[in-house]
Formats: C-alpha cells, sequence, structure tokens
C-alpha cells in the first residue's frame, strides 16, 4: 500500500481551508484513505481529532470532530466533521441500551457546532480511544485476515502481537463496550482490528495515524502474499464474446429488475457490469458459488448490496427470451426467501413487506459475469466496486489456504434493516416521487445544437441520465465536458449520425453498455434549407429527406425494437416544428421532410402502444438559441429571413417574437418543459403534439 503523504500538499491544504489547522489535516488524511478503494468504499469508514474549544462564555470544552454518516472519505470537507461535546459523550457508554434513535438524539443535542449532519454509527469507538486522531477503513487486506476461519491467527501472524483484536460487535454502543473493554485488556495496544468490520489506528498527529494505517495494510497484503498456496483456475478468455451477450441481455435484465408498470417510473434501474477476465474467474472456479453466496465483507456493505447476490446456473445467455423467464422465476424466487428471511429476524423492526423491497442488487451469472443493479448511477458503481472487492478479498482467502467465514444472519438483519443504516440511502427521487426520472436513461439526437442542449440540461437537472448524441466533434464534446462537470456519472458523450443505421445502432449499444438501457428516446436533429419549390435542387432535398425524415425512421425503429426488448414501457418524443402546420414559402424542403417526421412519430404512436410505450410530438416556433450555443437550423434559415425583410439579427428575432399571441420569445427551455411534460407521464397521453410557439393561430394542430 503506497503513502500518499505529501508534506508539501499538507501544507497546501491548511493554507487553503478556513478552519483549524488540526481540522484542516484530519481533511487532508482522510481524503488520502478515501482515495485508495482497497481502504475505503464510498463513505464507509470513518476518522476523527479530538480539540479544546472555548464558548461564548470563555468555557473550555472537549470536543469530538467526528465524520458525518454516509459521507464519502475521498470527498469530504471540513465541514462534514461534526463537533460534539466529548465529555458528555463518555458518559453514554456506562448505559445498558442505547438505540438508534436515542443515540441519534443525544448526537443531535449535544453538538458544540451548529450541524444538520448527523455524526458516524461508530461514534463512541472514536470516544472510547484517548487519542488525538484516530482514523477507521475497512482494507481490503485487514478483512481477507479477519473474514476467515482462521482469522484470530493469521490476524497475529500478519500484523504482530502489539495489534488488539476486538470481536465483532454491532457498531454503536455495543462495539463502543467492546473496544473499551480491549483497550482495558490491552492499554499498550498499537492499533486494533475489529474482526469482520476492518482496522482502527491512532497518533498524535493525523500524519500519525494515517502512517499507521498505511504500515499494517501493507505488512498484511505482504503476508496474504507469501501465503497463497491455491489456485481459482485460468481466466476465461473471450471479453469481447461477453460484452456482445450483455448488450443483448442487459435490456432484458433491466426490464425484470425494472418497474412493474410503465408508468412506475421511480422504480427504474441503472445497471452496472463486472465483465473483465478476473471476475469471470472468480464467479466460474468450482469454489466460486459458494465464494459468491456468501455475506459481504462487512455489515456496512449490506445496504447497498444486501445479504446475498442472485446466482443463476446455466442461464440461457444466448436466447433472450427464454433468459427473461429464467430470469423472471429467479428473482421472484430470491424475493420469497428473502421475505422470509425478514420475517424470520424482524421481531417487531418495521421493514418492507412487497416483493419489490426485496429485489436482488447484484447478480452473477456463469458465462457472462457480474450485474451490480442501483437507482442511479453513482449507486450502482458504489454496488459494483463493494461487489469487486467482495470477490477479490474471498478469492485471497481461499487462495491463502482459508475457508470464508461470514457473520451470522442475525447479525446480518440487525445491520442491514437499523435505522442509522438505511438512512444513509437518503431520498430515491428528486421531487414528486411519482413523477421521479432518477433512475431513467435518455438519448437525445442532435444534442449539441440549441434546442437539443436545452433539453439535455433539463433533463439532467431532474436527475436523468442523459445520452447527448450528435456528429463527433468539438461541439459535442465541450457539450457533455461542460455538463459533465455539473452532473458526473449522469451524462455521456454518444457520437452518432442519424443517417447511418449502423450508427444508430451502435449508439443504443454504447447507452446500454454505459447504464443498462433507454427509456426515453428525444428525436430532435434536423437540419433546414431555404429556397423556393423552383429552384429546389433533388440534392439539396435529399439531404433534409436523409437527416428529417430517415434519420427519424432510423430512429424510431431502433427505439421500437430496443423497448420491445427491455418490456418496461418508454417514451419517445419528436422535436416537430410549426412548420408541419403553417408551412413557410421558401421552406418546402424543410416543411415538408419535417411533415414526414411527424407522420411518422404518429405511426409510431399507434404501433407501440401495445408495448407501453408513449409517442409524442413538441412543435415549437424559433429558437435562435441556448446560453452561448446558437440554432444551426437559424444559422442556414437566419440569412435569408433578414434580407427579405430588411431586418437584423437582433430585429429579426423580435418579429419572432411579436407574430405570436402571447408576445413570448420561444426559449430551449419552454422547449424542454413540454418534452419532461411527455416523460413524465404527468397525462395518459400518446400520439399528440403541444405547440411551443407562444400562440400562433395558423398553427395550431388540426
Amino acid at each position: 500500500m503506497q503513502n500518499r503523504w505529501s508534506e508539501s500538499d499538507a501544507a497546501a491544504a491548511v493554507q487553503a481551508a478556513s478552519c483549524e489547522n488540526n481540522l484542516a489535516l484530519l481533511t487532508y488524511a482522510t481524503r488520502l484513505l478515501g482515495c485508495e478503494p482497497d481502504l475505503a468504499l464510498h463513505g464507509g469508514g470513518n476518522t476523527s481529532c479530538k480539540r479544546i474549544l472555548p464558548n461564548l462564555l470563555g468555557e473550555k470544552q472537549s470536543a469530538l470532530f467526528i465524520k458525518s454518516s454516509g459521507i464519502n472519505l475521498a470527498t469530504i470537507q471540513p465541514s462534514d466533521f461534526v463537533a460534539l461535546d466529548l465529555a458528555y459523550l463518555t458518559r453514554l457508554l456506562d448505559l445498558r441500551v442505547l438505540s438508534d434513535e436515542a443515540m441519534a438524539g443525544e448526537f443531535a443535542c449535544h453538538c458544540l457546532r451548529a450541524s444538520s449532519r448527523r455524526a458516524s454509527v461508530e461514534t463512541l469507538v472514536h470516544v472510547v480511544l484517548p487519542h488525538e486522531f484516530v482514523m477507521h477503513t475497512h482494507p481490503s487486506a485487514i478483512l481477507a485476515l479477519t473474514n476467515r476461519s482462521d482469522g484470530i491467527q493469521a490476524v497475529a501472524a500478519a500484523l504482530g502481537q502489539e495489534i488488539a483484536m476486538v470481536p465483532y460487535a454491532m457498531a454503536g454502543l455495543d462495539l463502543g463496550r467492546a473496544v473499551r473493554d480491549t483497550m482495558a485488556r490491552l492499554p499498550q495496544a498499537h492499533a486494533l482490528v475489529l474482526m469482520h468490520h476492518g482496522l482502527v489506528t491512532w497518533g498524535a498527529t493525523a500524519r500519525a495515524a494515517y502512517d499507521a494505517t498505511i504500515e499494517l495494510v501493507s505488512r498484511a497484503e505482504a503476508y496474504l502474499e507469501r501465503h497463497r498456496s491455491r489456485s481459482l483456475g485460468t481466466p476465461p478468455l473471450s471479453v469481447a464474446d461477453r460484452e456482445q451477450k450483455y448488450l443483448k441481455l442487459a435490456p432484458v435484465i433491466r426490464g425484470v429488475i425494472g418497474p412493474a408498470t410503465p408508468d412506475a417510473l421511480s422504480e427504474r434501474v441503472i445497471l452496472d457490469p463486472l465483465l473483465d477476465p478476473e471476475v469471470a474467474q472468480w464467479i466460474e472456479a468450482s469454489e466460486g458459488k459458494r465464494l459468491a453466496l456468501s455475506a459481504p465483507l462487512t455489515t456496512d456493505y449490506l445496504i447497498r448490496t444486501r445479504r446475498i447476490p442472485l446466482w443463476l446456473d446455466h442461464a440461457a445467455l444466448d436466447d433472450a427470451k427464454k433468459f427473461r423467464e429464467e430470469l423472471a422465476q429467479s428473482v421472484a424466487a430470491y424475493q420469497a426467501e428473502y421475505l422470509g428471511y425478514v420475517q424470520r429476524h424482524a421481531r417487531g423492526v418495521q421493514v418492507g413487506s412487497q416483493p419489490r423491497d426485496f429485489l436482488p442488487r447484484v447478480l452473477m451469472l456463469p458465462g457472462l459475469g457480474v450485474v451490480c443493479v442501483g437507482t442511479n448511477a453513482a449507486d450502482a458503481a458504489m454496488v459494483r466496486d463493494i461487489t469487486r472487492q467482495g470477490l477479490r478479498v474471498k478469492a485471497t482467502i481461499y487462495q491463502g489456504g482459508a475457508d470464508y467465514l461470514s457473520l451470522d444472519d442475525e447479525h446480518l438483519f440487525d445491520m442491514e434493516f437499523r435505522a442509522y443504516q438505511q438512512a444513509k440511502l437518503g431520498a430515491h427521487g428528486l421531487g414528486d416521487a411519482a413523477h421521479s426520472l432518477a433512475s431513467s436513461v435518455a438519448l437525445v439526437t442532435g444534442a449539441a445544437g440549441a434546442i437539443g442542449s436545452g433539453i439535455c440540461e433539463a433533463l439532467l437537472a431532474t436527475g436523468c441520465h442523459v445520452a447527448a448524441t450528435d456528429l463527433p466533434g468539438p461541439a459535442l464534446d465541450g457539450l457533455v465536458a461542460e455538463l459533465g462537470q455539473r452532473y458526473p456519472s449522469r451524462v455521456a458523450a454518444v457520437a452518432m449520425d442519424v443517417t447511418d443505421p449502423a450508427s444508430v445502432t451502435a449508439g443504443f449499444a454504447q447507452v446500454i453498455r454505459t447504464w443498462g438501457g433507454v427509456d426515453c428516446v428525444i428525436v430532435n436533429a434536423g437540419i433546414a434549407h431555404v429556397a423556393p419549390l423552383a429552384e429546389l435542387t433533388l440534392d439539396a432535398f435529399r439531404k433534409l429527406e436523409s437527416v428529417n425524415i430517415e434519420g427519424t425512421l432510423l430512429m424510431l425503429a431502433e427505439a421500437g425494437r430496443h423497448f420491445a426488448l427491455q418490456g418496461t414501457g418508454g417514451d419517445i418524443v419528436l422535436i416537430s416544428t410549426k412548420n408541419v402546420f403553417a408551412p413557410g414559402a421558401g421552406f418546402g424542403a424543410y416543411s415538408a421532410t419535417k411533415a414526414a417526421a411527424h407522420q411518422l412519430a404518429r405511426i409510431a404512436s399507434l404501433e407501440l402502444a401495445p408495448l407501453g410505450v408513449r409517442v409524442n410530438m413538441v412543435a415549437p416556433d424559433a429558437v435562435f438559441s441556448h446560453g452561448q450555443k446558437r440554432s444551426g437550423l437559424w444559422a442556414a434559415v437566419g440569412p435569408n429571413r433578414m434580407k427579405a425583410r430588411g431586418l437584423d439579427e437582433r430585429g429579426l428575432e423580435e418579429y419572432y417574437r411579436s407574430r405570436n399571441l402571447l408576445k413570448a420569445a420561444v426559449t430551449a427551455e419552454h422547449v424542454a418543459r413540454a418534452v419532461l411534460f411527455f416523460i413524465t407521464h404527468q397525462t395518459p397521453t400518446t400520439g399528440t403534439t403541444i405547440p411551443v410557439d407562444g400562440g400562433l393561430p395558423d398553427a395550431t394542430p388540426r
């Protein structure tokens, strides 16, 4: 394990922070821990420091700055540490019982600095230890020593006798007391190993505590490497074959795990697969199934992955229809088993009772790989990383000649469904849950233009995942780079030529590989040309025809095939135009080809309705720009329109504004809101058109 501490970086962190030096250094050290997946993953682990804080009366108070529950160590800020009254918290350890609700209440009532955050469930461990800086992580190498049949002997052999071991205890009062008792017996211990849980180190400085973590993890890694005695076999070949199978099966998986009805938008899921040879080797080895179906490495992970994955043997990976039937049966059996597990251990604890409450989060499919399920891309990535770490550690234990040792179901249940842990999951969607797009995937064509970029921004703002597609080049790359800074993991650039069937198919495949499927297709790509009919060349007309008609046809056809495979309904919205209903002189090629596209979308609404797919149209009047992005259509059309009316650019925009009943300037945001109306299913509507034109009587759909 590499020691990443840099005195210059630490000094820079102190200088940049608007807090006292020790808290700044704690923040710096915590981020170093968090940037190593083999030390801490996605909100796991916690760190603290102890300081003396004066209150407004000048009285000195002993304070514990402890990481907030669920905060990612890699991105933590000084404000993510909660300052608690250390002297008072010490007295809590003498209580006979302390429920999660009471503990959270005591933490909230005894903050020394105002905070809306909840202190870590492991706060009492940090209270017990007298050291100035304390760091708790879940290192892969340490868990490979503790979670095994000979764990006590392995920890002692790898780390030395000066490291104390604490038997597993539930985080909270039980663990705090267990640590207190251990330290009373072994006051000279240099660090603690929490069995089935992780590592606790300390020091007089942030660097000392960090260095201790790195040193002990390095010792554990060296020990494990020296004691490899068994093999899990040879990594399977043909990653490309598994990738191709996944592209065909991911929509099926997403459909089976996803919503029971097309309107249950918040029940959609995002997929994140593990298809690499190392993972395939682990699950396809003779010991793979036994290891995979054992509990997670630490109970902290249960809220993400559940107690066990769904394992599907001998699946029909080359037959999507048969695979759907097999998977549906396996998911139903998994839900029934999980419900039975919950009922056996609930003992009055309020947990879900519906089948959807117990869907699998991890699917293991020998011959394909592992598919991880989340409510959004970030959630699915957490499940993926935790699953990979778990498989790697379990494989390491097996290769070291030992057996993986799980905690019993009672301990697992208590941690998975305890309120303190469930609170980390937070709200599933954004806004109205019934119309949430937080688990949805939208594909937008012509995304780099004014209307397309406005639609992408609006979708992302609702929580949606957006595949921005356009011709390859700086316009698309720049758009996604800019949006990616605001919405990391939820926007992807997909180079696509809508006139090329292979490019359209490849574009859908890229989105499927990224998030598992598509729910909403926004057909926006289009081009314009100005010429009276007498001067309109066939070449010019055919160019518009290829994009506006054939491009629409190809998108509708590919979307229809995808939605049929996914089986959860979906939405298609065509960005039409007021010219379908009120064409303009000199604008015949555009008006005719857009009218044809509009008619194709109406036909699609008839053909795809049995699949639960809604197809609707938005017909805007002129949209000249969105932010700094000028409309490509108006770049082509504008000069002619300005010349014909003797106007400059601003005058032309004013002309279009003044001609509608509401005297409104139509914007990309307005178009996006119409799109959102349709895809959030606020009414049972398909085959219709929303004009977004400020009121043009001649353009009213009729």
